[in-house]
Parts: C-alpha cells; structure tokens; sequence
C-alpha cells in the first residue's frame, strides 16, 4: 500500500507540474504575440508616406488630379513598399484647357493619352490608396513626404480628403532641405542627384527619397559612433 500511496503521489505531483507548464507555455506564446502586434505598430507608427500628383495644372480651384503615385518608407527613408501608381480620367474638354507647360510634357511622357483612355475616377483612386495606406500605416501617425508636397496636400485636401485625414498634420518637404542645402552648403548643393524630370508621379517619388537620403548623408550630422 506504502509503494501505491508514493506511485499516486507522484502521479499527481506530475499532473501538476505538466499543468503549470502547459499555463507557463501559452502564456509565453501570448506575451510574444503581444509583443510583435506591439513591434509591429511601432514599426508602422514611423513610417512616411510619400505621394506625387500630376494634374493638369497648379489652380487648386479649377485644375484636377490625373495621375497619383504612393510609396511608404520608414523615417530612415529605406522603402517599405510601393503602392498604387493610377492613372486617373479625365475628359478630354478638361485637358484641352491645360496650359502650354502641361500640354507639353505630359504629351511627352504619355500621360496625356494614358488620361483620355483610362476607366478610373478620382473616387476610385482616392479609395484605392486609402485602402494601401490603412494596410501599410497607422492613421493620424505617419506625414505626407514628397517635393513641394504643400501643393499636392492641397490638391489631395480638395479632391482625396481621406487620404489627409489618414496622415499626421505634419509634411516633410525634401524642397524645403533642397533650399536650405543650396544656401548653407553650396559645395554640397552642386553634388546633389540630378533628377531626370519624367513628370511621372512614382518616378517623381523614387528621385525624392533619392534626393533625401543624399541630404542625410552630405549636410546632417551623422548618429553612428
């Protein structure tokens, strides 16, 4: 009975400590859970999202949206991903009232004709980007980037307001950099990237960010040790 007694003791103490382990197990695995839902939102919580417009001019009360590009990178300006790039319609009455400049260089580029023959409104883009920047970033929390990016927030603000009531308040305007590099380091300023002037939103978007990262690392101070 004394040997029995000790097997069923022991078989309870072994019952207990696989309980305790098992509890000990799951908690862990959603304490790492919860930490990579937290990494995750962290991570998209510093991330920029970089647009470029092209329209059929710079009149925010009478010109519209053609083409929209978007792109998200972190604040270390490493892309993340690159979203929509849409062609938006528009007829053709409205692009025969574009001014010289415009009729030029998107004639040159194709956008012109890639306007005339596509399908997509500028509600459909408008929901489109917002459904790529719900996925990719956290509202309220990430800035609009770009070059003179006032100007397409202004537009976006008119024809796409749920892409700006997506974004932090803020912009960051590589056009301001640019300006302050060629006053206060010249030398620097002429070393720049030179843009290739495509007049098309995501290349736009990709000499940007080129841009910016060249600033970085010629007129801000560097934080490695």
């Amino acid at each position: 009975m004394a040997v029995t007694g000790v097997l069923q003791t022991t078989k309870a103490l072994v019952r207990i400590l696989s309980c305790q382990l098992t509890r000990h197990v799951n908690c862990s695995r959603k304490m790492s859970d919860a930490n990579k839902i937290k990494l995750g939102t962290d991570e998209k919580q510093e991330r920029l999202i970089w647009i470029d417009l092209e329209m059929t001019g710079l009149d925010v009360e009478t010109d519209e949206i053609i083409e929209i590009a978007c792109l998200v990178s972190t604040g270390s300006l490493d892309v993340v991903v690159e979203g929509p790039n849409i062609v938006i319609h528009q007829p053709k009455e409205v692009m025969d009232r574009m001014e010289e400049w415009c009729i030029q260089h998107h004639g040159q580029s194709g956008l012109t004709k890639a306007v005339l023959e596509s399908k997509i409104s500028t509600s459909d883009a408008e929901q489109k980007v917002l459904s790529f920047l719900q996925q990719h970033t956290v509202a309220g929390k990430a800035p609009l980037a770009g070059n003179s990016v006032f100007m397409d927030k202004a537009f976006l603000q008119k024809y796409m307001p749920s892409l700006v009531n997506h974004m932090h308040y803020r912009i960051v305007d590589v056009s301001t950099v640019k300006e302050l590099c060629r006053s206060w380091y010249p030398d620097e300023f002429q070393k720049g990237p030179q843009k290739d002037c495509n007049h098309r939103a995501l290349d736009d978007i990709r000499e940007s960010i080129k841009e910016l990262q060249y600033y970085r690392q010629a007129i801000f101070k560097s934080t490695a040790s």
